[in-house]
């Protein structure tokens, strides 16, 4: 008999079937997706379809009322936050999460330290954690803010804000990244830098990001998954997305419509 433990998923996150309501109200209703190690994913739908709901799902900040989310094979639903880290997934937010009096590079070895299995001794010898400090190091140079090295988090302009945060989702190594609505607030020369960079840290890591900027998604995606009203009714590479009759007529048309005539008016 096979030893179904000793065989790897083919998938990196899966939902199946997945549906959360608070109180009587669904927001998520029935959502099912798989994707594979190494792609990146974006998910994009109408305001109040259930994105950021899906991201707390993933990533264990809500409970999911029924269905199954699995990571690499493995159910993660039911466990807590820092569990589902410590399996290999990480999460950025809306709003950055940094401390703000700690320097970019403290920034970075705090996130790495845990990681590397210091727990809470670590603040008695933090100048001998070699490999802390090589590895916050080198996502410093990762997300190109080794200049900026010693200065407060607070101090720092927003696109920078948001690099760091990204580092700190990649510091301990995760191999499933989630990214929420990434380039929000930035224009449009900071959001075409902060794709590349988002490509390059992402490289052999499987990427999924919550994003309404569609040209962010078509430049960096390679499958987009459409969310409406708390379903998934669209799950392809962008040209395919693109030419879902569904996915235009509920969301997509009217947004392409427009950036498409922002996009000929240059």
């Amino acid at each position: 008999m096979s030893d179904k433990k000793n065989i790897k998923s083919e998938f990196a996150v899966e939902l199946r079937d997945v549906r959360k309501s608070f109180g009587k109200t669904e927001i998520i209703r029935g959502a099912s997706l798989a994707v594979r190690p190494g792609e990146r994913v974006a998910i994009i739908g109408p305001n109040g379809a259930g994105k950021s709901t899906l991201f707390n799902l993933i990533s264990g900040r809500f409970g999911s009322t029924s269905g199954d989310i699995l990571l690499h094979g493995e159910k993660i639903d039911g466990l807590k936050p820092y569990e589902i880290t410590r399996r290999g997934l990480a999460r950025s937010f809306q709003v950055s999460n940094l401390f703000t009096r700690l320097s970019v590079f403290e920034n970075l070895r705090c996130a790495v330290l845990w990681s590397l299995g210091y727990k809470y001794s670590f603040w008695r010898f933090l100048a001998d954690a070699k490999d802390a400090n090589d590895r916050a190091e080198e996502v410093m140079d990762m997300i190109k803010l080794h200049k900026r090295r010693d200065v407060l988090a607070m101090n720092l302009t927003y696109a920078e804000q948001r690099a760091l945060e990204i580092g700190i989702t990649i510091a301990g190594g995760a191999s499933v990244v989630l990214l929420d609505e990434p380039t929000a607030g930035m224009s449009k020369s900071e959001t075409s830098r902060f794709v590349n960079l988002i490509r390059d840290v992402t490289v052999g890591k499987t990427l999924l990001t919550v994003e309404h900027d569609m040209g962010v998604v078509f430049g960096l995606a390679d499958k987009i998954a459409v969310l409406v009203y708390g379903e998934v009714i669209a799950f392809d590479v962008p040209e395919a997305v693109r030419a879902n009759a569904r996915v235009q007529e509920a969301y997509l048309g009217s947004v392409l419509a427009e950036a498409q005539a922002e996009a000929a008016g240059h």
